[in-house]
Parts: C-alpha cells; structure tokens; sequence
C-alpha cells in the first residue's frame, strides 16, 4: 500500500454535501482506505473567473491502485457527482487532486505528482499540515 494524500474541493450547490459524497465514494472504492481527512477550510477561488467560495480539505488515504488508476478513480467520482469540465479553473461540484503519491514523481501528460501547485495553495498547505505531511 502506497500513502498518497488528495486535495478536494467543492463551490457549487451543496459543497458539503458534496465533499461528504466524494469521501464516502474514495471509502467505498476498492483499492482505497481513506485514513484521515483534514478540517475542511471555507477558501476564496483562485481564478480569473467569477464564481464562489470553496470549502477545501485534504484527505489522507493508502492505495494499491497505481497512480493512473487512482487517477481515473478520482476522475470517476468527480464525474459521477457531475463535474463539468467546461472550462480551466471553472466551478466545480467537487475536485480531487493528486496531491503526493508516497514518495513518487510523475512529469506525464495530464498527471503531475507532487501536485505542481501545492506551493501556491494555502489551503492545500493548511490541510497538509494539519496531517502532518508539510
């Protein structure tokens, strides 16, 4: 089992609800355990386009899956809890990043591990923190 840690976030609709929707989903995902989460942090968007307020977390979990498939896991949840991918940095029902996958680094088309803005979130440095990874 790999330790890797997720960001998440949500700023459409019933944020809650809908960070509680993708951990249940990331719990109930074979492959997948779901050790800690952080506090979930209430964050101003950082983008050009108008939109509001996220709520914000980490998630630390442990994984067999490789990290193009946790990937594609994450990408499945977001979909499933009806992300549109419309536009770069749009709103979103919720997010999942790869933030850390143990002590990994991918530089591949569409998957960056660490998470190459990890130092530009406080949000995400917060949570990070928070677990004791930062």
């Amino acid at each position: 089992m790999t330790t890797c840690y997720i960001g998440i976030g949500s700023n459409l609709g019933d944020r809650r609800s809908y960070i509680d929707k993708a951990i249940g989903e990331l719990r109930s995902s074979a492959g997948i355990k779901v050790a800690r989460v952080s506090s979930i942090y209430e964050t101003d968007p950082v983008s050009d386009i108008p939109q509001g307020r996220f709520l914000n977390g980490v998630i630390e979990a442990e994984t067999v899956l490789d990290p193009r498939e946790l990937l594609k896991r994450l990408n499945d949840i977001e979909a499933g809890l009806g992300r549109e991918r419309a536009a770069k940095n749009a709103p979103r029902t919720v997010d999942l990043d790869i933030l850390y996958y143990g002590d990994l680094t991918v530089s591949e088309r569409g998957l960056k591990i660490p998470h190459p803005r990890i130092r530009e979130r406080e949000f995400v440095l917060k949570g990070l923190r928070e677990l004791g990874k930062a």
